[in-house]
Formats: structure tokens, sequence, C-alpha cells
């Protein structure tokens, strides 16, 4: 409108300002009311805020008492728990302080009995000892008595009697001396030859000395002298091949035919000897080809070791024995004693331990058992330290045997107590075994050549009256006319024909000399 009025031209100016006034004043009006609306709606709004926030604090001020008053019977609900807990344990301590006094009363009361005993025994200690004294004073008044009295009677003074009490003291303390120095001389002779002897059987046996050449040694033929050349090598080196690879010894000499073996483990030198023969039958004999061949050989034989064990125990009839045991009774094949097959000895004490286990009631089983491993210790190398049953009792103790054979393996040379019935059963019978004619390296012509050398050398000296050849020649027993010869001559006499037997005589141990000089007197009462 005022455009175009503008447009128009120059119109009332009068008429365009007062509408102008009067739009403004409109507009003024309009936002007087506009304004109030908006106060009003505002203030409706803020009511209703102020209302909703008045309620949501009340909804709040509400929950917050009813949780503080939860909280509140829930603490006084721990609280009154805890001093039930606490009266409780208040009550158990004054139950204990009450109890602890009531002991106290009763130690009380105890440790004045005590003191009251205890003052009733000093009085009569006292009176006990000066009743003591007194008869203390009264015996010193008897013996200065009964001493004078027997001055008087001697007619000795006190030094004199003093002299001859301590002389005959003397002399009763010196023969009793001499007795027990004879005694203990005599038992640890008995002793130390037993011993030395078992030393040296023990010893000479597992370290394979020279004490049999067959132990040792042995011969491998060989079907020309030329394949001796071959044996040895260029420069050695077969022999030496050898040698390393089974450690036994070759001997290559000018004996004709045969090639000579050594070794002192019996079951190394079997190897060596399969070994040497197969090579020789083959032909080939080089380094590697005898490493190949030992090697086989060594498994066959350790397979045969352990068949060798499995058939003596079955000839034994001995049963659940450990696989390692079965290997070791198959070695024991290989060792030898004097010549006889330890192998076999073992099978043969068992059997004797049975027939003297049966006649005595005993369970003949376990009396097999004992005997076939007593010498199990001798399958142990020499390396092995201590005495051969001592090993056997440690190996049959590894593998769980009964307590019965291990004491009659450890005790069957009497190293130890026997604490079974078995263990004596055992020494009688390797001793039956070891000590018959025949059984070791001798035939029954030379056994009894032996013994009547034995007789004729101890007879042999002026004298003895007779002689006699017992256990298998261990021992020789020489009788002397007591009118001929003496105490100090007999000494002699036995001493010279132990010489006699080492110097005349080649024999396995020892022969111990028993001199016994008689005197018998008679006469006739009529």
């Amino acid at each position: 409108m005022i455009g175009q009025i503008l447009a128009a031209g120059d119109t009332n100016w009068g008429l365009v300002i007062g509408m102008l006034a009067v739009g403004a004043a409109a507009g003024w009006v309009v936002k007087v009311f506009l304004d109030k609306q908006r106060k009003a709606t505002a203030e409706t709004e803020a009511g209703a805020i102020i209302s909703r926030a008045e309620g949501r604090a009340g909804e709040i001020v509400q929950k917050a008492e009813v949780d503080a008053k939860a909280e509140f019977l829930s603490r006084q609900e721990k609280f009154e728990k805890e001093a039930s807990a606490t009266r409780a344990e208040l009550r158990e301590a004054e139950k204990r302080l009450e109890k602890r006094e009531d002991q106290l009363d009763q130690k009380l009361d105890m440790l004045s009995l005590k003191e009251r005993n205890i003052e009733k025994a000093e009085t009569q200690i006292r009176q006990k000892s000066d009743d003591i004294d007194k008869k203390s004073e009264e015996i010193d008044e008897l013996l200065v008595r009964q001493r004078n009295e027997l001055l008087k009677i001697t007619q000795l003074s006190m030094d004199d009697a003093k002299r001859q009490l301590f002389q005959k003291l003397e002399n009763e303390l010196e023969h009793e001396c001499a007795e027990i120095v004879n005694k203990r001389v005599t038992e640890a002779q008995d002793e130390a030859e037993n011993r030395s002897r078992e030393i040296v059987i023990t010893a000479v046996q597992r370290y394979a000395a020279a004490h049999t050449s067959e132990a040792t040694v042995g011969t491998v033929p060989i079907p020309n002298d030329e394949l001796k050349g071959r044996v040895i090598g260029r420069e050695g080196r077969n022999i030496r091949a050898f040698e390393k690879a089974s450690g036994v010894d070759i001997i290559v000499d000018d004996t004709p035919g045969v090639i000579i073996l050594s070794c002192f483990d019996p079951v190394r030198k079997e190897i060596g000897r399969q070994a040497l023969t197969k090579l020789i039958s083959d032909g080939r004999i080089h380094p590697t080809r005898i490493e190949e061949v030992v090697e086989e050989v060594r498994k066959n034989v350790e397979k045969e070791v352990m068949e060798l064990g499995k058939k003596a125990a079955m000839e034994a009839n001995v049963q659940g024995l450990h696989r390692q045991l079965i290997d070791l009774l198959g070695r024991l094949s290989y060792r030898t004693s004097y010549g006889q097959n330890v192998l076999r000895h073992s099978i043969e004490v068992a059997y004797l331990c049975q027939v003297m286990a049966d006649e005595l009631g005993l369970n003949g089983t376990l009396a097999r058992r004992c005997g076939l491993l007593h010498d199990i210790g001798k399958a142990v190398p020499h390396d092995v330290e201590g005495t051969h049953p001592q090993i056997g009792e440690e190996i049959c103790r590894k593998f769980n045997e009964r307590p019965e054979v291990l004491n009659a393996v450890a005790g069957h040379h009497g190293d130890i107590p026997a604490t079974s019935p078995y263990t004596p059963l055992v020494a009688s019978a390797d001793a039956i075994s070891a000590a018959r004619p025949g059984s070791r390296r001798e035939s029954l012509e030379r056994y009894i050549k032996r013994l009547r050398e034995l007789e004729d050398i101890a007879t042999g000296f002026g004298g003895v009256q007779q002689a006699y050849a017992i256990q298998a020649g261990r021992e020789v027993r020489v009788i002397v006319d007591a009118n001929k010869v003496d105490d100090a001559t007999a000494m002699k006499i036995a001493r010279d024909v132990a010489k006699k037997i080492e110097a005349d005589m080649t024999y396995p141990g020892e022969i111990k000399v028993t001199l016994l000089r008689e005197v018998r007197a008679v006469e006739f009462a009529r």
C-alpha cells in the first residue's frame, strides 16, 4: 500500500503518517498480547515442572528413607550376630579358664602331696643313712678285729699278707689270661684258615687266573698253517681288529694246526672261539668282516646263554625266576671251580637240598631254589667288588627273592649268621657236591692216589703210628706215639708234615694237618 501511495506520487503525507502510526500501535498491541500469552504459557509450564519436581523429590525422599531403614536393620542384625558370637567366645574362654583353674588347683594339691611324701622319704633316708653309718662303723670294727685275729693265727704282717694275696691273684690272672689268649688264638687260626681258603678259591675262580689253563686258554684248529698269516693280516691289522672286537687275545706261534685263544672271561673266550672258527671256515678275514662276525656270534652266544639258563631252571624245577637271573645261570655254564662246572654244581646242590629238606619236613621247592641260586654271584665279572655270596645276595634282593633265599645265598659259606633252616642245608649240599670223589678235576684213581700219598707222607716221619686222609683229601689226621713224642716234638712233626706236603704234592686250596698225641693210663682193680 505504501508503495502504491509512493508510486502514485506525493499524496497526502498526513494520511500516510497516520496509517503508519496506526500500524505501529497495532503492532505494539499485538506484541504486548503475544508477550503476555508467552508469559502465561511459561508460567503454566514452570508450575507444571515445579509440581513434577516436587513429586519426584518426595519419591526420592521416601525411597531414601526406606533404604536407610533397610540398611539400619541389616547393620543392626549383623551387629547382633557379631555380639552373639563374641558373647559365645567369651563364655567358652570363661569355661576354659575355669577348667584350667580347676587343673591348677589339682596340680597344687598333687604338689603339696608330693612335697609331703618327699619330706617323709627324706626323713626315712636320713634314718637309713644313720643306720648305715652305724653298721659301717660296726663292720669296720669287725674287720679290724678279724684282721688282727688272722694276723695272730698266720703270724704274718700286713705287708706279707698283701704280698701273698697279690701273688695268688697274679698267678690266677696269668693262668686265665693264658687260657683266654690260647682260646682266641685257636679260634682266630681256625677262622683265618677257613676264611683264607674261601677268599683264595673265590678270587681264583672269579678272576679266572691261571689256576688251570683250560679255564682261560682255548684252541681253534686250522686246516693249514698258511691261514695263520691271513689271521694276522698285513702288519697285524686283522689280529688287532679281532682282539679289539672280541676282547680275546690271540696267540699265533709255531704250534702246528691250531691257533690259541686266551681270555679271563669264559663267555668272551667262547665268543672269540666261535667267531674265529667261522672266519676261518668262511675264508674272508678282514677288519670289517671280523667286526660283523664277532657281533653276530655275540648275539648267538647270548641267546645260547639264555637257553642254558632256562634249561637249568627247568631241570632243577625252579619256576618264576627273573630273566636276568636266568641269564646269569646260563653264564655259570662257562664258569668252573677246580674243573667242576659251576652250573652243574648248582643244579646238583639244588637237588641235594631238596632231598635233605624232604627228610627234615621242610619245603623242598624252596630248598631247590636256594640251592640253584647259591653261587649266582660267581657269574658276575671280577671287576665287581665283593665276595660271591655278598654279590649273589645283592642280585637276588634286586629281583625280590624271598628272605630264605637271600640268607642262603649270603650265608652258605658262613659269612653271616643263618636265619633260616635252608642256609645250613645249602652249605652242607655245597660241601657234599664239591668234596665228593670225582666232582672236580681228577679221576677216581687219581683221587685215591692223592689220599694214599697224603697218608704215606705223614707215616714217613718217626713216632707216627697212623695217618688218615679225610674230607676228600682236605685234611690229614696224624696219630703219634705218646711215649716217643712229647708236645714240643708233636708241633714240629705237624709243621714238617705240612712242609713236605707243600713240597711234594700239587693240590687245589689247602690241606689241614691235625696231629693227635694221646696218653692212656690203664690199670686193673683186682
